[in-house]
């Protein structure tokens, strides 16, 4: 007798989010690797992911937005007041944007220098429970209040902008498991940090979604932000905090505070399962930092005292009103006690939201800044991305509060160390390493807590839910006869790569501005791998990588510059979830093999043979290794010729159809 389905089964936070925005699903649940058409509540993007959007928009003809108020989008990666008066390709994308945003009448359109893509809407907008949906891989953020926020590439955005819907392919599921205090003066840059030095990046964590419990009741709004944003740099499919009081009593205090029945409080069940749980003590913790060239690189910050920098950058999404307001009160405490900033180096901080600028200037901490040596800037992305007119130079060490550290991340060159706001405060001073807390002992605590409103806040009750599931049994699509056509195969010499190549080092930010896929290639691995196009162009077109190809940034720029310079099909052990989904949307042939002993056998330069449905034979020893078989959706895309393909044959109703079959 065949076992009949059950009614319910325990599931993970993300899996209940998931559940309540499937469509036609077929039981009260969802499991690990289930393919769902799913709602979705936003999607965001910034003036960078718009300029490749807009020409995924006129290739659909640039039709209605499924909900125009419910599209969010922010000028804010190439902008500051030098590139805007100055800059040609900062203009261009800025009036790309403007003239979208007036074309469609845009509720949720931020000019330049008003805040930076994930702030304000995470301060103003977001709420517990919803699908979003973003151009940017620290879309991620948006977990620290309980939704579920992924981000994806510019098409994938433009197409879920366009219909309301996506689909997604539920995730395996992490537990982090924190337990303890955090210290006063510590953030959650360190608890981040301290959780990526422990299990390290791309690895338990990758195309995964990462639950943090625990010891969380404690964490404020904006620590989980921090470490839901850099859940990008873990690996992780997404980041997420199960929201409770704490949230409750941050969207209380809004100007426009929403509807009870708005917010979906929902928990995990007790029993749910993860596929891993790891646990993190924090009554330990101590001040880190992040050594170039990754996140993962940490060390305490003792260990580096005295070290001289070259300068100090405080802003970047990941940095947060909180982290602002402690490293401007320990800068306030430094100067009390007769210390001055030093004559070298460069200063700079910039404030995620003009909100925030508001808020420093009425406590006289924005004056502290100016009186500490900072030049203070209108908020942007700034110098973490080091494409607009601040950046760091060739061979220059900074201490920074951004989110990556990768090789030339903030400028060609530059060495990037990664901390917490007061550490970076702290280093600011003399231009070299100090431990924040020698300035413990100085700082209020309770004025802390008034500058962010958080004295005598009452704390809100909440009623946790469970999701409604929608349960329906769906007519069957009608699809095109599936055969299986033979294609030829890819015979070509491999450019060998290892571990862990982001998408700054395929194509840097400086190029992102561009469309044109011949231009993009031209500049494929520029500053890493000079002659990458080239090379491609003689028949070395086969790439042949290992663990965490195409981490990083969301970018689509990277795949369009791969297919620009030349390259036929991309190997590797692991692939980062984001720019996998974008080698299938532009249909770049791309597999997975896991046996260790094709990557000890292959060297660069080395010709084989790729059997783009499931195999590659190393020439030169007659071996054969087999790859991973996609999942049928991932390989309906690929007959389609990826997604702007698949849209404009089947229209509307594109994922019923594609999941159908």
């Amino acid at each position: 007798m065949t076992p009949k389905t059950p009614l319910r089964r325990p599931m993970t936070l993300t899996q209940k989010i998931l559940a309540a925005h499937a469509l036609g699903l077929p039981r009260p649940f969802v499991r690990p690797h289930d393919v769902l058409r799913v709602r979705v509540d936003w999607t965001i993007a910034s003036e960078l992911a718009w300029n490749g959007m807009d020409k995924t928009y006129d290739l659909l003809g640039r039709p209605k937005l499924a909900r125009p108020d419910r599209f969010y989008l922010a000028i804010d990666h190439t902008v500051d007041p030098t590139t805007l008066r100055s800059d040609a390709r900062a203009q261009k994308l800025v009036e790309l944007s403007r003239r979208f945003a007036k074309e469609r009448s845009l509720r949720h359109f931020y000019d330049a220098n008003q805040t930076i893509l994930h702030t304000k809407f995470y301060r103003d907008l977001l709420l517990p429970g919803q699908i979003v949906i973003g151009a940017d891989s620290h879309t991620s953020s948006h977990g620290g209040l309980g939704a579920f926020a992924i981000g994806l590439g510019g098409a994938d955005v433009t197409a879920a902008m366009v219909l309301g819907e996506t689909w997604i392919e539920v995730p395996d599921a992490i537990a982090i498991e924190y337990s303890g205090q955090v210290p006063f003066l510590l953030t959650g840059k360190d608890v981040i940090l301290a959780t990526l030095g422990k299990l390290g990046r791309n690895t338990v964590a990758m195309e995964r979604t990462v639950e943090y419990r625990g010891a969380t009741q404690a964490f404020s709004t904006d620590m989980r932000f921090t470490i839901a944003n850099m859940t990008a740099e873990f690996g992780g499919f997404s980041g997420i905090f199960e929201p409770d009081e704490v949230t409750a009593a941050w969207l209380a205090q809004r100007s426009n505070p929403p509807a009870p029945s708005e917010a979906l409080f929902f928990r995990a069940d007790p029993d749910a399962e993860y596929a891993e749980r790891h646990a993190l003590s924090l009554s330990s913790l101590v001040p880190l930092v992040a050594k170039p060239f990754s996140p993962d690189q940490v060390s305490p910050v003792v260990d580096h005292l005295g070290m001289p920098i070259h300068g100090a950058f405080l802003g970047a999404c990941t940095t947060t009103e909180e982290e602002l307001v402690l490293a401007g009160l320990l800068l306030e405490q430094a100067l009390a006690r007769g210390e001055k900033p030093s004559q070298t180096g460069r200063r700079l901080m910039v404030p995620g939201d003009l909100s925030i600028q508001g808020r420093l200037f009425e406590t006289g901490l924005l004056r502290v800044y100016e009186q500490a040596g900072f030049a203070i800037d209108p908020p942007g992305c700034s110098m973490c991305l080091g494409v607009a007119s601040q950046r760091a130079g060739r061979g220059e060490t900074w201490f920074s509060s951004q989110n990556r550290n990768y090789q030339n991340r903030m400028g060609e060159g530059s060495l990037a160390w990664l901390a917490s706001g007061p550490t970076v405060a702290a280093a600011s001073l003399g231009m070299c390493v100090r431990d924040p807390r020698d300035f413990l002992p100085f700082i209020d605590p309770d004025r802390f807590a008034r500058i962010l409103r958080r004295d005598n806040v009452p704390v809100p009750s909440i009623d946790v839910q469970e999701p409604a599931v929608s349960v329906v049994t769906e007519k069957e699509v009608p699809t095109d006869a599936e055969t299986k056509r033979a294609r030829p195969p890819v015979v070509g010499r491999a450019l060998r790569f290892g571990n862990h190549v982001d998408t700054d080092a395929i194509i840097p930010g400086p190029f992102c501005h561009l469309t044109d896929w011949t231009e993009l290639g031209q500049h494929c691995f520029e500053f890493v791998r000079p002659g990458f196009a080239a090379a491609c162009q003689n028949g070395q077109n086969i790439v042949v990588a290992e663990e965490g190809w195409g981490s990083g940034s969301s970018r689509e720029q990277a795949v369009w510059a791969l297919l620009g310079a030349g390259v036929q099909v991309v190997i590797a052990k692991s692939f980062a979830f984001i720019h996998k989904r974008n080698l299938v949307n532009e249909a770049l042939p791309f597999l997975v093999i896991e046996d260790p002993a094709f990557f000890d056998l292959v060297r660069d330069n080395e010709t084989l043979c790729v059997d783009l449905d499931g195999s590659v034979t190393h020439v030169a020893s007659g071996k054969c290794f087999l790859a991973q078989t996609p999942t049928p959706l991932v390989s309906a895309l690929r007959r389609e010729g990826g997604l702007v393909p698949a849209i404009r044959r089947l229209g509307p109703n594109v994922f019923s159809h594609l999941t159908a079959r």
